[in-house]
């Protein structure tokens, strides 16, 4: 496995991105460029990274109505994302679209994005999804059923939580990229996140790639930080089931 850690630039500007992207550059070449980056600093940040090397996970979670969705995607797959996101909730028909848009750019284009979906936020439990969103389902039904949705439309991957990994590759097999946030290694807090794991649990529960901001980009020594999450990671790749 090459380096499984992707890390969320979750940092207000371009210069503090670019000088987080350029201490991590020996040890991590995928990023998660976010909605509060990507709104402040547009494509053209894309592209600097891009031209710096570095791999780009464009997470801006589309979920509107299936011909305005696939139109973003077609769009935004010009600046040639290694990955990019929109929100499973918002159906097969829009995920269908959204997988063939992206298809369509990477003829064009010569380079095709992973389309992954949003099963459920982490930040969401099952009380939350009980009584603000009314679904009865647990977290877990709910994300393997957006998963399994997100297959039968062409989508690559999905993002979902740790705690729903194991049970997303016994059903998908290992056709479908598993993209997990919400890691916190024990010698961080939790913060916000509420369905989380470590690295190693992650990557040893079937997940691909995980996806690693504060726990790095707040760390007084943020190479100390990747380097101690990346050797976690290989651990749990090690200790994973030989059938995966």
């Amino acid at each position: 496995m090459n380096c499984p850690v992707i890390v969320a630039l979750d940092l207000p500007d371009r210069d503090s991105a670019l000088r987080m992207v350029d201490r991590l550059r020996d040890y991590v070449d995928l990023y998660k460029v976010g909605m509060e980056l990507f709104y402040s600093e547009g494509s053209r940040f894309v592209r600097e990274l891009t031209s710096r090397e570095a791999k780009v996970f464009l997470d801006l979670k589309f979920h509107d109505i299936p011909n305005t969705v696939a139109s973003a995607v077609r769009q935004l797959a010009r600046l040639r994302p290694a990955m990019m996101t929109v929100h499973a909730p918002g159906g097969f028909e829009m995920l269908r679209q959204a997988s063939r848009a992206v298809g369509e750019a990477g003829s064009v284009n010569g380079s095709k994005p992973i389309l992954l979906a949003i099963t459920l936020l982490t930040s969401i439990d099952e009380k939350t999804l009980r009584e603000d969103l009314m679904v009865a389902e647990s977290p877990l039904e709910y994300v393997v059923n957006m998963a399994r949705v997100s297959q039968a439309s062409g989508i690559d991957g999905v993002v979902a939580s740790p705690r729903e990994a194991e049970r997303i590759r016994e059903v998908c097999g290992r056709d479908l990229l598993i993209v997990t946030p919400g890691i916190r290694p024990s010698w961080f807090g939790h913060g916000d996140q509420k369905r989380v794991a470590t690295p190693s649990q992650a990557i040893r529960a079937g997940a691909d790639y995980i996806v690693v901001g504060r726990p790095i980009i707040e760390s007084p020594d943020p190479v100390d930080a990747a380097r101690r999450i990346i050797d976690e990671a290989r651990e749990g790749a090690v200790r994973r089931p030989a059938s995966w």
